[in-house]
């Protein structure tokens, strides 16, 4: 992924990694839980993605023994549909503690997930996640959906999510991001591959945050993103036509004739700025 994409994107969830270092694609934890129906992986196909959680599992397993509660792969790699190739694998490792010899023991294996492109494990107690719902509610939110236990038992399944923020942090969230993407956006305006790349990239999350707008106004969610994108058209009473456009050319890798990423900036700026709106018109 381009640097400058990255960090407007971040993973799937990189919405839920801000919040708690998990993905947007997922996520929202990465918020993408970061969050959808999507592919499973960045440049791999799902026999790859299998194999490589097959071989994380045991490798934790291995490490830390009768101290892996849980390991939970969430996001959109969990929920089955193939046909985005962008996705992130978002795993959550739960331990009965963490001190500084668990964190020897995980390098590993966290290095080998991390050198064949994969998000940073999210590595938390048992006791903080039973403690951090009402941080976390998106990200928690999400997981709750959709996850898959690879080894342990599944500690998000009585989970109960405490709302008291949730607003809050979908609004946070949105409006930093907000501000990063102009950021990132004024330093590549003459660089148009790069800037398409960012559009493809932040797009992923822009759509996270938007389900959970969706929830937080009292619809159902939407997982796949250009159901996330139809939902939010008809509870923001607009068009978001050029969230549809960057849909489309994240998943042919094409611009449209006559598109360029500097004229799809303009009116996508104008479409993120409705959806704050929205957001922050939901706490009024």
């Amino acid at each position: 992924m381009d640097e400058a994409a990255g960090e407007v994107a971040g993973s799937a969830a990189e919405a839920s990694a801000v919040a708690i270092p998990v993905a947007v694609d997922s996520a929202v934890l990465a918020v993408a839980i970061p969050v959808a129906g999507e592919q499973a992986v960045t440049g791999k196909t799902q026999q790859q993605a299998e194999a490589l959680l097959t071989d994380l599992a045991a490798r934790l397993k291995t490490a830390f023994g009768e101290r892996l509660v849980s390991l939970i792969l969430y996001g959109s790699a969990s929920m089955g549909d193939r046909l985005d190739q962008m996705s992130d694998l978002n795993v959550l490792c739960v331990l009965d503690r963490i001190t500084t010899d668990e964190l020897a023991k995980s390098e590993p294996a966290f290095r080998w997930w991390l050198e064949r492109g994969n998000p940073s494990p999210l590595l938390l107690t048992a006791d903080e996640v039973r403690t951090s719902a009402d941080c976390f509610p998106m990200e928690y939110h999400d997981m709750r959906e959709h996850r898959r236990v690879l080894a342990g038992v599944d500690v998000i399944e009585n989970l109960v999510v405490d709302n008291t923020a949730y607003r809050t942090q979908v609004e946070h969230q949105l409006r930093s991001k907000q501000i990063r993407l102009r950021q990132k956006s004024a330093e590549l305006l003459t660089q148009a591959d790069r800037l398409q790349k960012l559009l493809t990239h932040s797009v992923s999350t822009f759509c996270v945050l938007g389900r959970h707008a969706l929830i937080l106004s009292g619809r159902d969610p939407r997982f796949k993103k250009t159901e996330v994108v139809g939902a939010l058209e008809t509870a923001i009473g607009r068009k978001l036509e050029t969230f549809q456009a960057i849909l489309a050319v994240r998943e042919t890798g094409k611009l449209a004739a006559g598109q360029t990423a500097k004229s799809l900036l303009d009116n996508y700026l104008i479409e993120i700025d409705a959806l704050v709106r929205f957001v922050d018109g939901l706490g009024k």
